[in-house]
């Protein structure tokens, strides 16, 4: 499998994949991605080169999002001099469920980051999703702190903050095939 970058023509798979996402884990009694994403948001990452597809040969497998810029007033200002990646909106196509595609794509991560001079491969969680939480400890996370309310600056998403160390592996057997960007942490 390979991992691209998404262009804009891949906005409407990215939409389709958040609901069917939304879907599954409704159907799970799991409350994570029930609001509406805007779009634009979505499309603003793909431009600035921070939104990946996996692929299987014509077929996309997933998505990862993965970029220097947290939510929003979750993270301290301590925390957030440390050099790190932001994951996000992590999806694997319940076509893939079950092949651990998750977890190749979280090693690919940490190993982009490390790459990248990050120290840390950060991501928040609702807190109200347990089930999730326990999917990204299961993955190398630890839990730094749970978020309630406004977060750190008052505004923001309540969120279950974790990290895990960014490290140069190749267990996660992806092939990159990017167009030429700097990819240097900020």
């Amino acid at each position: 499998m390979i991992i691209t970058r998404a262009t804009p023509t891949d906005l409407p798979l990215l939409l389709q994949y958040r609901q069917e996402a939304a879907g599954w884990l409704s159907n799970l009694g799991i409350d994570q991605w029930s609001n509406a994403f805007p779009e634009d948001h979505i499309l603003a990452s793909i431009k600035a080169g921070n939104v990946f597809l996996l692929k299987d040969g014509p077929r996309t497998a997933g998505t990862i999002t993965l970029d220097s810029e947290p939510e929003p007033d979750l993270w301290t200002e301590a925390e957030l001099r440390e050099p790190s990646m932001h994951l996000h909106k992590l999806i694997v196509s319940r076509a893939y469920a079950g092949q651990g595609l998750g977890s190749r794509l979280v090693d690919w991560a940490s190993d982009r980051t490390a790459q990248a001079g990050g120290r840390w491969v950060r991501i928040n969680v609702w807190s109200t999703n347990e089930r999730l939480q326990t999917y990204w400890t299961r993955q190398g996370f630890q839990h730094v702190r749970t978020v309630a309310g406004g977060g750190v600056g008052g505004a923001g998403v309540a969120g279950w903050l974790g990290q895990r160390p960014a490290d140069r592996n190749d267990r996660h057997g992806l092939v990159e095939k990017l167009t030429d960007r700097a990819d240097a942490l900020e």
